[in-house]
């Protein structure tokens, strides 16, 4: 079977794989250095009440900035897997695994859209938004179906 990306007319599936793969290896680098402790939070997903609240107890923070850290470099692999599956397709399990993680992207900025909205997680919403609009276009599906 021939990968998708190795096919020129599907392009726009290609640029979808491009982005998770860029996705993929910034979440993995940033989930190592808040999980090494070298950096803070991203004070652009957080409201600054809740950031507040959390320096107020700098052990609190410490393991919260962990674990924030181990949730973004799980999500970096998971991002990696989608990418992944848009690369290869012709599978009913990549479609389905890509579909179904870009749901949850949509889901999971609009929960960080509550708090503090600004460009960052409105263009990742919308680049997630076009991607989810890709894979649902018939002719995408026909090629992992």
């Amino acid at each position: 079977m021939n990968w998708i990306i190795l096919d020129l007319n599907n392009w726009y599936v290609s640029l979808c794989g491009a982005f998770y793969s860029l996705l993929c290896v910034f979440s993995i680098v940033t989930g190592i250095i808040y999980m090494s402790g070298k950096r803070e939070l991203n004070p652009l997903e957080l409201p600054d009440k809740f950031v507040n609240k959390l320096k107020q107890n700098p052990e609190h923070l410490k393991r919260f900035v962990f674990d924030a850290g181990l949730l973004t470099f799980v999500v970096g692999i998971v991002q990696g897997i989608t990418a992944y599956c848009l690369f290869k397709g012709h599978s009913n399990f990549c479609y389905y695994f890509a579909l179904g993680f870009t749901i949850f992207s949509i889901g999971s900025v609009a929960g960080k859209l509550k708090g503090k909205i600004n460009m960052f997680p409105i263009l990742k919403a919308i680049a997630y938004i076009t991607i989810l609009v890709i894979l649902l276009l018939p002719s995408t599906r026909s090629l992992f179906i």
